[in-house]
């Protein structure tokens, strides 16, 4: 078998083994599906392989009562959702699993908005002030996040927010200024991300900067380049864009142009309301 193979296998075993934990007794599985998943598997025609014998024909599992769901089709009740994400929430504040990160902290800043939003997006991880307050993008780039969404036609309460690294990095040794978390840290972290994304299901992700980027689609090329251009990540439109931050320090119209197209084309994808005042925001009169 391939290495996707195996990674989906683990990824879904995972999965049921936290529904599991969680009570969930059984999973809803869509008749097709299950009728093509008991398939004999078509061999690669680039490889050949021993004959075997004819699979031996197998009553079909009842829906009902199948575990073997893919994750990405499962709906769970408004209820059964806000315990799962109850428990992913504790298990993320209660993680060290990167010890120098633990020690450091002041708070876990695990995420904060709608469990149902249909827009999410996703930053690299907590500063100092985010790390005082629990809360993700609430400093200067939070700040000017939240115009941008309320500038989108939303509010903030309306989108989730969350970031790759649920810890602020250490800077041992600094009394200010932040540090860009490591692949590793980020590696270590992005499961509780990737939780938080398949239960909240948006419709459309916003990834906030270079290093989002990179912790989410491990691409290291520019962010000039890459903002901008639609990706896909866990079957989801994905916007790369630049960080908020990168706002406060330039603070050219060109620039701020660049950032509202792409908040256009998100609001585009979502079907959202525009109206010609808001895609004309920061065009040279």
């Amino acid at each position: 078998m391939t290495d996707a193979y195996h990674q989906l296998l683990d990824a879904a075993i995972q999965h049921l083994e936290s529904l599991k934990a969680r009570g969930v007794r059984s999973v809803p599985i869509d008749p097709a599906n299950l009728t093509a998943l008991a398939r004999p598997a078509t061999p690669s025609p680039s490889r050949s392989r021993p004959e075997s014998p004819a699979p031996v024909a197998r009553p079909a599992a009842s829906p009902a009562t199948s575990l073997f769901a893919a994750p990405s089709s499962l709906v769970l009740s408004p209820e059964a959702k806000a315990a799962a994400f109850a428990d992913l929430r504790s298990r993320a504040m209660a993680c060290v699993k990167c010890t120098h990160l633990a020690n450091s902290r002041k708070n876990v800043v695990f995420g904060v908005g709608n469990i149902d939003a249909t827009l999410m997006f996703v930053g690299e991880a907590p500063g100092a002030d985010e790390d005082q307050q629990g809360e993700p993008f609430v400093g200067k780039a939070g700040q000017l996040l939240t115009k941008i969404i309320q500038t989108m036609g939303l509010k903030r309460n309306e989108v989730y927010i969350a970031n790759v690294l649920k810890c602020r990095p250490d800077t041992p040794g600094q009394s200010a200024g932040n540090r860009k978390p490591t692949p590793e840290e980020m590696q270590t972290c992005i499961p509780y991300l990737h939780e938080q994304i398949d239960l909240i299901k948006p419709q459309v992700l916003v990834a906030l900067g270079a290093t989002a980027v990179e912790g989410l689609l491990g691409k290291t090329v520019g962010i000039t380049r890459l903002r901008g251009n639609w990706q896909i990540y866990r079957n989801i439109p994905l916007m790369p864009t630049y960080h908020p931050a990168y706002l406060l320090r330039n603070q050219a119209l060109s620039e701020k142009r660049k950032i509202w197209e792409d908040m256009l084309a998100v609001m585009e994808k979502l079907g959202l309301p525009i109206s010609e005042k808001q895609r004309n925001f920061f065009l040279k009169g």
